[in-house]
């Protein structure tokens, strides 16, 4: 029930019917049915800001975002408090993946945050320093949770080098949903919201390669780590970095280390005996030298970084069966 000036207004029983079913349709992948009732409820209740909001929603699902930023500011035209409202966020992720900046950084500003810059300046709300979080790539696929560097309330730059079946690369800018499911704690003790990507942003030019590496210590594989990033890409240990989690776990609060001694993670239902990305399991002492690594650099450059970290102690360190993957 909302209060409109200085009465007070009920939904009908025929716009909640319609919104419930519509909502129901929605979490069948109906869209177009969905769309059908929510546009019903929106004429059957147009002074109600929630019946835009729904629209405004679907249409987010839909990734239709001239549609969402539409219905979006009808819907907070209508809201009846100044701040903090969930409508001005579904505004800015639809202004933002529209690039839409001074309507981005106006919904942000009306949801309570700390914009910087001028409230018409028309470039990026860049400096916004909300820090790290994972984002959970392909949702409704073979969902996948990396990390990486939140550019504003929406946008996160990829800084994981996501597994080939994602379609995503190290360095591309998702759009992400603003309600996290799930979250990652470090062995520090600090926890980070995971949110669902919506769509690719900005791509990556930067292909995406596998190779086997012979590393006789985890020094000499955390020097090709060292190396990659000096050059101003990325390798990363798929060996030990990845872990196959059901969705219900994926979903809540993760340690992001399958921590120490001989416990194995109970939450990992990869299988043991396989190398890779397959299964991480070790007793957390024994060193397995052949490594799965993931590697984001060009063409041009992949072979020399591998080369001359072999080159570095050729006693310790190999490498073979470089592929392109994505």
């Amino acid at each position: 029930m909302r209060i409109f000036g200085k009465g007070r207004h009920r939904p009908s029983a025929s716009w909640r019917q319609a919104t419930d079913r519509a909502f129901t349709l929605i979490g069948d992948g109906r869209y177009e049915d969905a769309g059908a009732l929510l546009t019903r409820a929106a004429d059957l209740e147009p002074w109600l800001s929630e019946s835009w909001f729904n629209l405004a929603l679907l249409h987010k699902f839909r990734h239709d975002w001239e549609q969402a930023r539409a219905a979006g500011l009808r819907a907070v035209a209508l809201l009846d408090r100044d701040s903090g409202a969930p409508d001005w966020w579904n505004v800015g992720i639809a202004a933002t993946a529209l690039q839409d900046w001074p309507l981005a950084r106006r919904a942000w500003q009306a949801y309570g945050l700390r914009v910087p810059g001028a409230a018409n300046d028309s470039g990026e709300p860049l400096g916004m320093d909300l820090g790290s979080a994972a984002v959970r790539l392909s949702p409704e696929g073979e969902a996948e949770v990396v990390w990486g560097r939140r550019l504003d309330p929406a946008r996160i730059e990829v800084l994981s080098i996501p597994l080939p079946s994602s379609g995503r690369r190290w360095g591309e800018v998702v759009l992400h949903d603003g309600v996290p499911h799930g979250e990652r704690t470090t062995a520090a003790g600090h926890t980070y919201p995971v949110f669902d990507e919506i769509e690719l942003w900005a791509p990556s030019p930067v292909p995406t390669w596998v190779v086997l590496l012979e590393a006789a210590t985890e020094a000499d594989r955390d020097a090709l780590e060292q190396l990659a990033a000096d050059a101003g890409f990325a390798a990363e240990d798929w060996s030990s970095s990845v872990r196959l989690l059901c969705r219900m776990c994926s979903e809540s609060r993760m340690p992001s280390d399958e921590g120490d001694g001989e416990h194995l993670d109970p939450h990992d239902h990869s299988e043991p005996g396989h190398p890779g990305p397959l299964g991480h399991r070790t007793d957390g002492q024994l060193w397995v030298p052949e490594r799965e690594c993931g590697l984001a650099a060009p063409a041009s450059l992949v072979r020399g970084l591998l080369d001359g970290w072999v080159a570095d102690s050729p006693d310790s360190r190999d490498w073979r069966d470089l592929e392109e993957v994505c």
